[in-house]
């Protein structure tokens, strides 16, 4: 099978006025502060998935706010737009705050996280609010979407990329290799992955429940893809992953993220069973993880992760 393109001309890429760029000092304030966004929301609705969120987040601020992901709050179906999908929907606590740091709503909603009729709900719903371009939360589903946005874009001939953030829990499920092999057979050059590798899931460490994911490079790898491997917390990697995804050609991209669920806050760290997946911290916690963030408020991660982030010719 083949796809059908667009034969009218491609359209030249808006760039300046759609970009959204911070300096990394700045990003590391943003997601200091969207971190404590993330506690004190989940903690007011007393459930949610904090641990899943804070994992993410660095990552998130890097696309939403370093001058990569192309977008308009105030026209959010614009139709260039570059597209961001949430896969493991559980984090939707930090996407609800880059969207709200965007502009897209009111940072005020954000109290009412998981309350009824609020359209802050547990998981991304994207008829309840701007920003979002799936409904997700179930599992395994979102790299597919992600796929199909892609390869929507050649045929419509439009100049977007894509951009799936997908869990390490759900790469068990059969449909994130499904959707990986035809996205390296259609060499959606514009979609890029990026893998929250925090070694936890739902009940267990992933190594636990699924060993078989490891070695996750050299299969992201086998099924043709461009990988690249990051310390999830470290915004000049982040950055630097994220801009050379853009230079790929031919392949679609894998950002490996290597984080920490909890962002190494200790009420999460002390948890070595699942990382309180699914669990809102009470008041005392949450006390004791803001006064944590607080001191690591300019945080660039562990410092334990050796990029590998510098694209190559894998064809010549």
């Amino acid at each position: 099978m083949t796809l059908q393109t667009a034969t009218r001309e491609k359209p030249v890429r808006a760039t300046d006025q759609v970009l959204h760029k911070r300096a990394i000092p700045d990003l590391q304030e943003t997601a200091w502060r969207l971190s404590r966004d993330i506690l004190e929301m989940t903690t007011e609705a007393g459930s949610g998935h904090p641990s899943s969120s804070l994992s993410a987040i660095d990552v998130l601020t890097g696309l939403y706010f370093g001058g990569v992901l192309r977008y308009t709050p105030d026209h959010p179906e614009w139709p260039e737009r570059d597209r961001f999908i949430l896969s493991k929907g559980h984090g939707a606590p930090a996407l609800y705050a880059i969207l709200a740091e965007a502009g897209y709503f009111d940072k005020k909603m954000l109290a009412t996280l998981r309350q009824i009729g609020s359209p802050v709900e547990g998981h991304p719903n994207m008829r309840a609010l701007p920003g979002f371009e799936a409904s997700t939360g179930s599992l395994g589903q979102g790299l597919s979407i992600g796929l199909g946005h892609a390869l929507a874009a050649r045929v419509d001939g439009l100049d977007y990329r894509v951009y799936t953030m997908i869990g390490d829990g759900e790469s068990d499920e059969g449909q994130i290799w499904e959707a990986a092999m035809c996205a390296a057979k259609y060499q959606a050059e514009n979609l890029t992955a990026i893998l929250d590798y925090n070694q936890f899931q739902q009940t267990a460490s992933v190594q636990r429940v699924m060993p078989s994911l490891a070695p996750v490079v050299d299969k992201w790898e086998a099924f043709g893809w461009y990988v690249m491997e990051i310390d999830g917390h470290n915004m000049t990697q982040i950055m630097d992953a994220l801009r050379a995804a853009t230079t790929v050609s031919q392949q679609p991209q894998m950002i490996i993220a290597h984080t920490h669920k909890g962002r190494g806050l200790s009420p999460f760290e002390k948890d070595d069973t699942n990382r309180k997946h699914g669990e809102a911290l009470k008041e005392e916690a949450l006390a004791t993880a803001l006064a944590e963030l607080d001191e690591m408020r300019y945080w660039n991660g562990f410092g334990d992760i050796t990029p590998v982030i510098t694209p190559q010719d894998k064809s010549a």
